[in-house]
């Protein structure tokens, strides 16, 4: 069965198509949202400023929020505070041993995490919003209605206005993870990337060497997305060993698995760390009207900037896998479960080889990273783009979609290899995700 069959199936399934049907609901509603706007602002102002902050930190941080902070829309923080909220708690997971304990309790200890994510979430929110209105919304007080001026009421209207249209956005993002497709933060976010595209494409519409552009575009585009899913895709699989038992004539164990690393073991979460950090030395430098160093350190094309994007990178994989992957962890429950290496000692020697093999699949993931991330600034000089344009192109928000998207087959592909249909990818095909669970 070809893709186009597969595709039919699908909708044919009552299920599947009320769940598309519902993504695509929540989402149109979603975008909706962005045109319900705060009390007190002047739009084209405030757009003016979004586009000139394009220019550094603001655009990427506005990728992942998967909203439009420069609309004055109660929907410009998006999912931000939720994404904050849980990137705390998966560390807390694995620094904290009483909340590591909630979260292997299963369903439960997994509904509890997840109440205080949303908790959490609103003093982030609060702060966020806080955030916005002194970094933005204070620096070009002309984008402020003349009948409100900047004072403690506009601050309270701001935030508020900015708080409630988050967790109204986490709602949506749940309902989509309980009742649609996918991850509903992810699509949110994947939403919020492509939305910027149409207008940024029509900008280009009758420009200088338009057909040479375009041309440009579409291969720099697929020359990323397949780098993206070869490296998304690729695993360091190290073979696990199960020991054997013997009763009378029967033996038991001997299977042999495979531990598979990722080579992108940390996903965006580096790039997302960096990007916050990048954000203090800019508003620092504004703050204090050191201009050269604010431009310096902005020049995307600058040895500072790019030296200083790719350290922190660097230094952020590390540190998020050494704290989602533990060798010695690892080592301990291998050990505890009869289970080894084959060539490797048990124990210490394990977790020394864990280690080794972590380091050089992190070095390799940290210089993709890196690549991406440095690239949007490089696309910018090569070829005039507008900011949004640049971004989508630079491998970050790319990295996104097509994650998102290959999620989404994955799950839509276990659904047709679970009711007898061969799925997307043919015979055999291998989707490697999970579906969904049928409430009852």
């Amino acid at each position: 069965m070809d893709n186009q069959g597969g595709a039919l199936q699908l909708l044919k399934v009552p299920e599947t198509r009320q769940r598309i049907l519902v993504t695509l609901g929540l989402l149109l509603a979603y975008r909706l949202g962005f045109q319900v706007p705060i009390p007190g602002m002047n739009p084209a102002f405030l757009k003016e400023a979004a586009q000139g902050l394009s220019q550094s930190w603001f655009g990427l941080m506005n990728a992942f929020s998967g909203g439009d902070i420069g609309r004055t829309s109660v929907f410009s923080l998006g999912i931000m505070p939720y994404i904050s909220a849980s990137i705390i708690f998966s560390m807390l997971a694995k620094v904290s041993p009483k909340i590591e304990a909630i979260a292997k309790e299963g369903a439960s200890g997994q509904k509890r995490i997840n109440q205080w994510t949303r908790l959490i979430a609103v003093p982030i929110a609060l702060v966020q919003a806080a955030f916005v209105y002194t970094g933005v919304f204070l620096q070009n007080t002309e984008m402020i209605a003349e009948s409100i001026g900047p004072g403690l009421a506009l601050l309270a209207v701001v935030t508020l206005s900015l708080t409630a249209g988050a967790m109204f956005c986490m709602w949506i993002g749940e309902l989509i993870t309980e009742y649609g497709i996918g991850n509903g933060a992810s699509l949110i976010i994947m939403a919020g990337i492509c939305t910027d595209i149409p207008p940024a494409l029509a900008q280009m519409i009758g420009g200088p060497d338009f057909y040479d552009t375009v041309v440009y575009l579409v291969g720099l585009w697929l020359t990323i997305v397949v780098v993206i899913v070869y490296i998304t895709k690729g695993t360091r699989r190290i073979p696990i060993q199960y020991a054997r038992l013997t009763r009378g004539r029967r033996v038991y164990g001997g299977q042999r698995h495979y531990l598979p690393l990722k080579i992108n073991m940390a996903g965006v979460m580096p790039i997302v760390f960096a990007s916050i950090v990048f954000v203090l030395p800019s508003v620092l430098f504004a703050a204090f009207k050191l201009r050269w160093l604010e431009s310096v350190f902005n020049d995307r094309q600058g040895f500072v900037h790019i030296m200083s994007q790719v350290t922190l990178i660097f230094a952020f994989c590390f540190f998020w896998n050494r704290l989602m992957f533990q060798p010695d962890q690892i080592a301990n429950d291998l050990r505890e479960r009869g289970s080894f290496i084959p060539g490797i000692r048990p124990g210490q020697k394990t977790a020394e080889f864990l280690d080794h093999t972590l380091t050089r699949i992190t070095v390799v993931g940290a210089a993709f990273l890196a690549v991406l991330s440095v690239l949007p600034g490089f696309v910018t000089a090569s070829t005039p783009l507008s900011p949004a344009m640049a971004y989508f192109l630079g491998g970050t928000s790319v990295l996104i979609v097509v994650g998102v998207a290959m999620d989404i087959v994955d799950k839509l592909n276990a659904q047709l290899v679970m009711r007898n249909y061969e799925g997307f990818m043919g015979p055999g095909g291998n989707g490697g995700g999970a579906g969904w669970t049928t409430k009852k």
